[in-house]
């Protein structure tokens, strides 16, 4: 397994290719659905106005997701109402439900890439060569042993206005596993899946 630190450079990104297992350390943060419509309207599309601490929140993440990640996670965590906030699950959610999103996202904050689960599709990867950036296929099912490499949150914002799962968690990671499975090179382990599939059934169905 090959160890990267976060923030991640250019060229160990292109350095990757789809089937290599990494373990990531360093500072990322969790977005999901509101959050990516949240930056794409308000920040990227500017089909919204800032509203709230939206310009503070906005300078805060910049920094931190350039040359990072962004997690696809809706974590359960526990001491929410005192403010000791402790990752109890973290797995990753299905990252396709992004993909309207996902490569102006990158582009934007001059991601390394995004982590979640189920892949996602052409203009992702498209922005995966352009940026570099991967895609990091976390294994669902295994959302505890996950939480395992949360060492700390670091801060979280806009958790009263989009709740905890949809937050934005900034979370501090200590070898977190994850498979690359779309690289920056044009090559997705999900698009090859997917057309040996249809390869497969197409010939089931033509001996039936």
């Amino acid at each position: 397994m090959r160890e990267l630190t976060i923030p991640i450079e250019a060229e160990t990104i292109r350095s990757l290719k789809t089937g290599d297992t990494v373990a990531l350390t360093g500072v990322l943060v969790t977005g999901r659905d509101t959050v990516h419509k949240w930056m794409i309207e308000t920040f990227i599309k500017k089909t919204r106005q800032p509203q709230g601490n939206d310009l503070e929140v906005y300078e805060a993440i910049k920094p931190i997701l350039s040359g990072s990640l962004i997690y696809h996670c809706g974590p359960v965590v526990a001491g929410v109402e005192s403010g000791d906030y402790e990752f109890v699950a973290a797995g990753p959610t299905t990252s396709i439900r992004e993909e309207p999103y996902q490569g102006d996202v990158m582009r934007h904050f001059d991601m390394r890439g995004v982590i979640g689960k189920g892949g996602m599709g052409a203009d992702t990867l498209a922005a995966c060569g352009e940026i570099p950036a991967a895609y990091f296929h976390a294994i669902g099912g295994a959302a505890t042993l996950i939480a395992q490499s949360v060492e700390e949150v670091l801060d979280v914002y806009k958790l009263e206005e989009f709740g905890v799962p949809e937050a934005i968690w900034v979370l501090k990671v200590n070898k977190f596993p994850v498979v690359v499975t779309m690289d920056a090179h044009g090559s997705s382990i999900h698009d090859d899946v997917e057309a040996s599939s249809k390869a497969n059934l197409e010939r089931l169905l033509a001996t039936s």
